[in-house]
């Protein structure tokens, strides 16, 4: 059966399951935040369509993990190559379904190939190590080796805002560490998951390795996570179905990248200039739907007029507009109830005392980059996720005061410091609650190159190059009694 169909005149995909494409037993719409409308359907697949992926995945697991390295990794890299045959079309639809501006979305494509690649390096570095046990006495005799075995088969939930890359980020290294997987994509943007499919078809990657499994969260998500099928779950997005997650996994391996409310630092000292740029991009890139966005500045007082004025102008410079024009910067918000959360956190915070310097405007799923000075700490801004193109600004008397309403926070995903002194940035960086802290530039996951992830509500885990594949992996301690 064909890949891709037609139903009412719009594309449409078909299940991937043991590496074969099926009609499913019904289809569901996707929704397009351009055209306020149907854009594609895509299979709303039954509580059985689930149960069928994953005795597929869990058939072939074993498969894929006795599959050497190096195939594993021409595989990955062919299907690198396989991909970008659809560079165009996948773009197109991120367009669409995501509201991503093209000039974004080419990005997102260009990671996606390089994470294949790298991914595909990576399949070179599962090492072991031997341990001796000549400095115990009760040990003398013995000889360990320790390896990294893949975990069987892995359970990858996306997240709508990077539906291409994060899908890659989580099936390449699972994958290259030799797992089976299924893939779920999310309700709102699943029309890349289907190209990814698509490119492992082509580059000849055995039956049942990858599955894709789109459809409503509530209808086949529980029956997913709790399956004995599945041995490690790899999650992305919000912290309330993360923790959902948690509670009815079981005994599996959980790698879970949450919320984050990322605070930016910005002392008296620093390149106003440089944090104004670096600002205003970690804020408003993707109209701010990113857990590694900038949420909330904290500017200490002395400095934080000019700090406002310069992030004013700068934000005015960036283009709301069709996604699909070379010129937007700014596309809509994934659908109409996320433009209402975040309307709902301006208004409340202009209610309380914050002033609106900009922005505050909404149209049907747009919503005007806005920036909010002055912001009370009572405010729901200063605390909750924003996931919109807003930036509060709360001004503070010192660092110490800055570093105390950064660490009140439930997330620690990101923060960002901002300041000329590298002995401050340090101690601050040391100190904050946080999984990764980026110093004089925006927070920015990218392909993984460091590892990535959050403490507190915003999750468990590392992700990221070498550290998706540990995340996959188990140890296994073999130990030998030498003779003497």
């Amino acid at each position: 059966m064909s890949w891709k169909t037609k139903r009412a005149g719009k594309p449409a995909w078909n299940l991937f399951i043991a590496g074969k494409w099926l009609r499913p037993h019904s289809y569901m719409e996707v929704y397009s935040p351009v055209l306020d409308s149907t854009y594609a359907w895509v299979p709303r697949a039954t509580e059985s369509e689930a149960e069928y992926a994953l005795k597929s995945a869990f058939k072939a697991r074993k498969g894929i993990a006795k599959m050497p390295a190096h195939k594993r990794a021409e595989l990955l890299e062919e299907a690198g190559e396989r991909l970008k045959a659809y560079e165009k079309e996948i773009i197109e639809h991120l367009a669409y379904e995501a509201g991503k501006p093209v000039k974004q979305g080419r990005g997102e494509f260009k990671a996606t190939v390089l994470r294949l690649k790298y991914a595909a390096q990576e399949c070179e570095e599962i090492y072991g190590e031997a341990i001796t046990g000549d400095y115990s006495p009760f040990k003398e005799d013995k000889l360990g080796l320790v390896i990294r075995q893949p975990l069987g088969t892995i359970l990858a939930i996306t997240p709508f805002n990077y539906p291409l890359f994060t899908a890659v980020a989580k099936v390449a290294p699972a994958i290259a560490a030799g797992n089976s997987v299924i893939l779920k994509p999310a309700t709102d943007t699943p029309i890349a998951s289907f190209y990814i499919a698509k490119a492992f078809e082509e580059a000849g990657l055995p039956e049942g390795v990858l599955n894709v499994v789109s459809g409503k969260g509530s209808e086949i998500g529980d029956l997913l996570v709790k399956s004995n099928l599945v041995n490690g779950i790899s999650f992305t997005g919000s912290t309330a179905v993360g923790k959902h997650i948690a509670n009815i996994a079981g005994m599996k391996k959980l790698h879970l990248e949450l919320g984050g409310k990322a605070p930016a630092i910005v002392l008296e000292d620093a390149d106003l200039d440089l944090a104004v740029k670096e600002i205003v991009t970690g804020a408003l890139k993707f109209s701010g739907q990113r857990c590694d966005a900038i949420s909330r500045v904290l500017a200490i007082s002395s400095i934080a007029d000019e700090l406002v004025e310069k992030i004013v102008i700068q934000s005015r410079k960036w283009k709301l507009g069709d996604p699909l024009s070379e010129k937007t910067d700014l596309g809509p918000l994934i659908n109409p109830r996320a433009v209402e959360k975040v309307d709902g956190l301006v208004k409340d915070a202009v209610e309380k005392g914050a002033k609106l310097l900009m922005g505050g405007k909404k149209r049907k799923n747009y919503y005007w980059p806005t920036v909010l000075d002055h912001v009370p700490l009572d405010a729901r801004i200063a605390w909750e996720e924003t996931f919109g193109p807003v930036i509060p600004v709360i001004r503070v008397g010192d660092e110490k005061e800055a570093l105390k309403i950064a660490n009140k926070s439930n997330y620690g995903l990101d923060a960002a410091v901002f300041t000329r002194d590298i002995d401050r940035a340090m101690r601050l960086a040391l100190e904050l609650e946080d999984g990764e802290v980026t110093i004089n530039a925006h927070p920015a996951h990218g392909l993984g190159i460091f590892p990535f992830g959050g403490v507190k509500d915003s999750g468990m885990g590392r992700e990221g190059i070498k550290y998706s594949i540990l995340e996959m992996t188990e140890v296994k301690s073999i130990v030998i009694k030498l003779r003497k």
